[in-house]
């Protein structure tokens, strides 16, 4: 007996078209349009045929030809600093579901602090002809975005503000929350107060060390060069520096940490060391609760849901002049912030 060949049925192939369900649903084209995109005039068991069709063969609509003709993609850039930080997984979670609420897809992206990553990651959302962009921005220039924002692409930055371009933005309240925090430790006896934050080109680095000195102005405490340290966010750097301010024979008392990456860093030093230190950090971590850590608590989730409602708003047509929206912070008490001076 001769061997047959089996060839293996091919993994992929050509998408149902429209064609393909009219065919087997014994209707025209337009009736499969006016089913597929929700539209009257179709008999119940005429819709009911083209149904079992459209399930039977895995068809799916085809929006990018739906762009073409309306104009528009139902679709949403969000272009973020990190996806690994945890202030952004609420804020992400907002935005999408309030792109949802409006039929609108969200497409998220990482900028990891690049300002060019930022302009290039943008960009190509904006070729993927994207109806509106979030963005928190890494880059100090934004003139990039104006022939796309003229185009049409409605835009809102979140956590730091545009440069260089008029634009919608959603911030918290980094200047109000670090005058509170240091003006907490104050409150707790605290006299020489070390301060770690972000590099100083980042906006929210720049607004919580002006609420530092502002706190610390108000309660006539002179700053010392060395109780201050900006830069990057790496543990090394910035276990460095709360050792330096830590160490020799008039260390700080207390710390506060400019983000939540600098607090686990801290909370990570101080815990090796005999001498109870005080510590508030900017912005909420996990286990803060558990591990008694006092912070400043920005509400991610409103941060979002605000930069969404408002760019859909846009997208709704409104054209009054570019918002500045900030929210307020909230001090959470938990132990650490309130350690008197050792």
């Amino acid at each position: 007996m001769a061997e047959t060949t089996r060839h293996p049925e091919p993994r992929y192939g050509n998408r149902p078209t429209m064609k393909d369900v009219a065919a087997r649903a014994g209707v025209g084209l337009k009736t499969v349009s006016r089913v597929v995109n929700s539209e009257p005039g179709v008999t119940p068991d005429t819709e009911r045929r083209v149904q079992e069709a459209i399930d039977a063969l895995g068809f799916r609509r085809n929006d990018s030809a739906r762009v073409l003709r309306k104009g528009r993609t139902a679709s949403i850039g969000l272009v973020l600093e990190d996806l690994a930080d945890p202030f952004y997984g609420p804020l992400s979670r907002a935005v999408e579901e309030v792109a949802r609420a409006h039929g609108a897809l969200l497409i998220n992206g990482s900028s990891a602090e690049d300002p060019e990553r930022e302009q290039e990651l943008v960009l190509a959302l904006c070729a993927r002809r994207v109806d509106g962009l979030i963005v928190i921005p890494a880059g100090d220039d934004h003139r990039y975005l104006e022939p796309e924002m003229k185009a049409g692409v409605a835009t809102v930055f979140v956590d730091r503000p545009a440069v260089g371009i008029d634009a919608d933005m959603v911030l918290s309240d980094s200047f109000g929350g670090a005058r509170e925090g240091v003006a907490h430790l104050i409150a707790h006896g605290h006299r020489r107060i070390g301060f770690i934050g972000d590099q100083p080109r980042i906006h929210t680095a720049t607004e919580r060390l002006r609420g530092y000195h502002a706190a610390m102005a108000d309660a006539g405490i002179p700053v010392r060069d060395s109780w201050v340290s900006l830069g990057s966010t790496d543990p090394a750097r910035v276990r460095a520096a709360a050792e330096a301010m830590l160490s020799g024979p008039d260390p700080v008392t207390a710390l506060f940490a400019g983000n939540n990456r600098v607090t686990v860093t801290a909370v990570r030093v101080l815990a090796e060391r005999k001498r109870p230190i005080a510590l508030v950090g900017f912005d909420d971590i996990e286990l803060a609760d558990l591990l008694g850590i006092t912070v400043i608590s920005q509400d991610a989730a409103a941060v979002g849901r605000t930069a969404a409602e408002h760019l859909f708003r846009r997208l709704d047509g409104v054209d009054d002049a570019p918002a500045r929206v900030e929210l307020p912070t909230t001090l959470i008490a938990r132990g650490s912030g309130e350690l008197p001076p050792a």
